[in-house]
């Protein structure tokens, strides 16, 4: 790859390498090589500017999760080495909650989670990246609901005024990636279901899903099947009517010894003004990030279907958002 470390065989083999070192072989310094001075790192709860910074909220990650793996599940990419390459890589993480930090007092917790992250890279250096982590399912597991998690984070950062503010258009800062991904037919697909489906056309689940879909949620949660899917994006719909939906990323890929695939990074901005995946309608904006992967087989209608989903969205910086506009904490 022109302008990367040759001991990287390729980018995914640079993604998941460097994740490696820097996490769990304690390698921090390097972000100081692989990651830009400057380098924008937005999720949901947050928007952080700087490698400093970074370096800073890694260490304190660590500090409270000390054996923490990151496995990594996939990278699916587009671009070159040469304009950049953005990567939507999916970790399944474990960890033990043996430190006192952002989630409150050391538990003793066994935790297992997904995170994906798009990390735009170019001349062996990550400078743009949007991350998400299952932080419904670590609460979770911590004995948490994340409508209560985000009512005491907020106290916890000094009360609705001081509190860190989630991500929204209004407080995301741009970076250098303006990319858009490619145009491969296996991420069109799956563009055109989720719009279908944001469009509240909920005929396609049954058309485009596979019987035996593996569905992967937030929360920890999985499931199989069309009716699942339904379930699960009928909740979210419902609860957010009239935001108004964004693709803003699309990848498709066919790789050798991988099923087809593809990576979508979206958004929901609206108003939480329905029943469905946040309660009693609040009226309150709502920003929401979300990153879909899928994987295709060749079982149904169309001589295709969805075999495998994986959709991350936070489900605590949803809460937060709720939660500072009703000011009922």
């Amino acid at each position: 790859m022109h302008g990367f470390d040759p001991k990287f065989r390729d980018f995914p083999d640079y993604i998941i390498g460097i994740t490696k070192e820097i996490w769990e072989d304690r390698g921090l310094a390097t972000l100081h090589r692989y990651y830009s001075p400057d380098i924008v790192v937005r999720s949901p709860g947050s928007v952080v500017v700087g490698n400093d910074r970074v370096i800073a909220a890694t260490m304190a990650t660590l500090a409270e999760f000390p054996d923490r793996k990151l496995l990594a599940e996939d990278v699916i990419w587009s671009g070159t080495p040469e304009q950049g390459m953005l990567s939507s890589h999916r970790i399944l993480s474990t960890a033990t909650h043996l430190g006192d930090g952002a989630y409150g007092a050391a538990t003793g917790k066994k935790l297992t989670y997904r995170i994906m992250a798009d990390c735009h890279a170019i001349a062996n250096q990550i400078n743009d990246e949007w991350l998400i982590r299952d932080q419904g399912a670590i609460v979770r597991q911590m004995g948490w609901d994340p409508q209560a998690f985000a009512r005491d984070q907020i106290a916890r950062e000094g009360g609705p005024e001081a509190c860190v503010k989630p991500l929204t258009p209004g407080n995301d800062r741009p970076g250098p990636y303006a990319g858009r991904g490619n145009d491969n037919p296996w991420g069109q697909r799956h563009a055109d279901m989720l719009t279908r489906i944001m469009a509240a056309d909920f005929t396609v689940i049954p058309q485009a899903y596979d019987r035996a879909a593996q569905l992967e949620y937030p929360g920890g949660v999985t499931a199989h099947g069309p009716a699942a899917a339904d379930r699960f994006w009928m909740g979210l719909r419902a609860a957010l009517p009239d935001a108004t939906f964004t693709i803003h990323h699309q990848i498709g890929r066919d790789d050798p010894l991988m099923p087809p695939r593809s990576a979508l990074r979206w958004s929901l901005h609206g108003t939480h003004a329905g029943w469905g995946a946040f309660g009693p309608p609040s009226g309150a904006p709502v920003y929401l990030l979300g990153i879909s992967h899928a994987e295709f087989g060749p079982f149904g209608a169309q001589g295709w279907g969805l075999r495998r989903e994986f959709t991350l969205f936070d489900e605590t910086a949803v809460w937060k958002q709720i939660l500072l506009h009703k000011g009922a904490l």
